[in-house]
């Protein structure tokens, strides 16, 4: 087994201002997994830094060292590489270690699917025709909205406060419905309630997302009793036992799932499924991933959900995402001209940590 992992560094061409962070650079993490001769690729898109209980890069590359060990150490004495079902078992401990078993399952899935000359949609037959949503904010007045033409729900990043008559403006010409999303900044249901109450005169809000910080069920509770809207949890989705505190005190009506959060793609399947049998509405998050990891969390988005998710491609200032087309698995992977342009940062072989 050989196993480098790759960075790149990308400009959105549409930087998008959160609460707390301005999304406008973003480091994409490669993992290319060879054995037997068979190749996979994986791909995560950490934060530059820790925020609201999500880790920064330099979190995850360091938990994916050891994670890329601890895989070697697997294969030396199994003789081959585990499932990639089992992935997810080997260390999911930390937000950290999540991040990198999703990077590292998704690599094995990909070579497992080319070893066995299977297509994804065979392992996941599509049963949706899942929109894509578009994401924006009302916390930056000077860049211009785009919204894919095939966007069915814009998430709107906000924060607590009155929305200014340009926020309004913006708003009001919006023809779908809108998601209002507060990324843990809200301290109190009034402040909530009032922008809600104000965004519903100009357009059609359905649902407001992640309010209050991680981990804080009672007062997401309280604030979804009065809400005439649904109330989505983001942050602080991030396993079973999240899932059932949140159906526990009724803390939310919907979820947003992201593989990378939640560690890789088995894992995140099972608390879309989970959610699903409690009665909660469902959508596929993301971290502004290249148009390969978007086209991964396609294939699992159609197999899985209807709510309009986060599967659209994000474009960047150079236009530097590339992929080339492959016959099997998930019909693409990242172009040599991508990993070029990118960092190898770590060789993993098979006996040599």
């Amino acid at each position: 087994m050989e196993a480098t992992l790759y960075q790149q560094d990308v400009v959105l061409e549409r930087h998008v201002q959160a609460s707390e962070q301005d999304h406008r650079e973003r480091s994409r993490l490669y993992l290319r997994l060879e054995d037997d001769g068979i190749v996979g690729f994986g791909e995560v898109d950490p934060q530059p830094y820790r925020l609201n209980g999500d880790p920064g890069i330099n979190e995850v590359r360091d938990a994916l060292g050891a994670a890329l060990v601890q895989l070697s150490d697997l294969v030396s004495r199994e003789g081959s590489l585990p499932l990639w079902s089992r992935v997810a078992r080997l260390g999911n401990e930390t937000p950290p270690r999540r991040a990198a078993s999703a990077l590292v399952e998704m690599a094995v899935l990909d070579r497992e699917l080319r070893r066995l000359s299977l297509s994804i949609g065979e392992l996941w037959p599509p049963r949706f025709e899942t929109p894509s949503q578009s994401t924006v904010s009302v916390l930056d007045e000077e860049t211009p909205w785009h919204i894919d033409a095939r966007s069915r729900r814009v998430r709107v990043k906000t924060a607590p406060g009155a929305l200014s008559a340009v926020a309004l403006e913006r708003l009001s010409v919006l023809e779908v419905p809108v998601l209002l999303d507060f990324n843990c900044s809200a301290s109190r249901d009034d402040e909530v309630l009032a922008q809600v109450e104000q965004a519903r005169r100009v357009c059609e809000v359905v649902a407001v997302e992640q309010p209050y910080a991680v981990g804080n069920v009672v007062d997401h509770a309280r604030l979804a009793a009065r809400l005439e809207v649904d109330l989505s949890l983001d942050e602080g989705v991030r396993s079973l036992q999240d899932v059932a505190q949140i159906v526990r005190y009724h803390a939310a009506t919907m979820l947003c799932v992201k593989p990378a959060r939640v560690g890789g793609l088995a894992n995140a399947r099972t608390i879309i499924e989970r959610a699903h049998s409690l009665g909660l509405k469902v959508y596929l998050g993301g971290f502004f991933e290249s148009p390969y990891a978007r086209h991964v969390h396609r294939a699992l988005a159609r197999s899985t959900v209807d709510e309009p998710s986060d599967i659209g491609d994000v474009e960047l200032v150079d236009g530097a995402d590339e992929v080339s087309v492959v016959p099997m698995s998930f019909g693409l992977e990242p172009s040599a001209l991508t990993l070029e342009r990118a960092t190898a940062l770590t060789v993993v072989r098979t006996g040599e940590p």
